[in-house]
């Protein structure tokens, strides 16, 4: 089996590879999925993520979820991520150039219904390789997350294994646009 590294070069470049119209299309099409997801429309409160280049764009799921839910969005302070209230005008550039919320309180982790998380890879039985920070791993640990947690990416992102380790955290459910 390959690295975790490895994997995440490769991977990479496949993302790379897709041309943007079909980024688009995939983009749309893992949208309508989750935006008629059961668990999704009937959250109180659901943490999602500003997504870079090489992600599903998540721009118009949380203008959508916005109207409707309590979205939240990461907010990164050194090893640390908490998720904070999503407001469309109080936003800045924050750690690695991601867009992050403005705000002083963060939300507990026990007030989040569902999670939607970004990935480098995944496999369908929910096992995710992230960037190899930790932030989502470490967050789903805290005390009282419960959340049902969906990550959505690409369909070349979606492998048929991934190698895992004793902090490796496994999510419910993954969403991709076939």
């Amino acid at each position: 089996m390959l690295s975790k590294k490895e994997i995440r070069k490769s991977v990479k470049a496949l993302v790379k590879a897709i041309p943007a119209d079909a980024r688009t299309a995939e983009a749309l099409a893992v949208t309508n999925r989750l935006l008629s997801h059961p668990k999704v429309q009937s959250a109180a409160t659901i943490a999602l993520f500003a997504s870079l280049s090489d992600e599903i764009d998540t721009t118009q799921m949380i203008e959508t979820l916005a109207e409707n839910a309590s979205v939240v969005l990461p907010r990164l302070l050194g090893d640390d991520m908490d998720f904070y209230p999503y407001s469309a005008d109080a936003m800045h550039c924050g750690a690695m150039g991601i867009s992050e919320p403005d705000g002083n309180t963060p939300v507990a982790p026990s007030d989040i219904d569902v999670m939607i998380l970004p990935g480098l890879a995944f496999t369908a039985d929910g096992l995710r390789l992230g960037r190899g920070k930790g932030y989502y791993d470490r967050y789903m640990s805290r005390e009282g997350f419960h959340a049902y947690t969906i990550g959505i990416c690409h369909t070349v992102q979606l492998l048929d294994t991934l190698p895992v380790e004793s902090h490796d955290k496994s999510i419910d459910e993954v969403i991709t646009s076939d």
